[in-house]
């Protein structure tokens, strides 16, 4: 799709041939609407409440492999998600994570790609995932 900021929801499902439940869309509208960065499996339970777990896990997971989700692994133990937000998630180029250690929220940094690392010949990469870690502004502000 061109704009992944768009909200028809049973039409971007539609798209990536994901059948339309009610769930899915209620975790969709979740994600998008009320979510504002990295989530956790936890996040969407506790905002939707009445929703049984598995389901929004099973939902998640399906996003996560359609491309409507990336997967973060910030080292938590816990893992994580954010929506794609690039013109071709099937497509989209690496970015880095923030990891506050103080309140241990983890933001996209959508703005700043992964580097380029040489990987010695005979290697093939298949993933990455690059996370800085330190203390977020809201964090840093509280401390002064």
């Amino acid at each position: 799709m061109e704009d992944c900021q768009h909200h028809d929801y049973e039409q971007l499902l539609a798209h990536e041939g994901i059948r339309i439940t009610a769930i899915r869309l209620l975790v969709l509208k979740a994600v998008h609407i009320q979510i504002a960065g990295a989530f956790a499996l936890q996040d969407v339970v506790d905002l939707l409440q009445t929703a049984d777990t598995s389901s929004v896990f099973r939902a998640l997971t399906l996003f996560a492999e359609k491309g409507l989700l990336h997967l973060i692994d910030d080292g938590s133990g816990v893992q994580k998600y954010c929506v794609c937000h690039c013109a071709d998630h099937h497509h989209h180029q690496g970015h880095i994570h923030f990891t506050c250690t103080r309140c241990h929220k983890t933001f996209c940094m959508t703005e700043v790609g992964i580097p380029q690392v040489p990987i010695p010949q005979g290697f093939k990469v298949e993933e990455a995932e690059y996370v800085v870690k330190g203390c977020c502004p809201e964090c840093a502000k509280n401390r002064l």
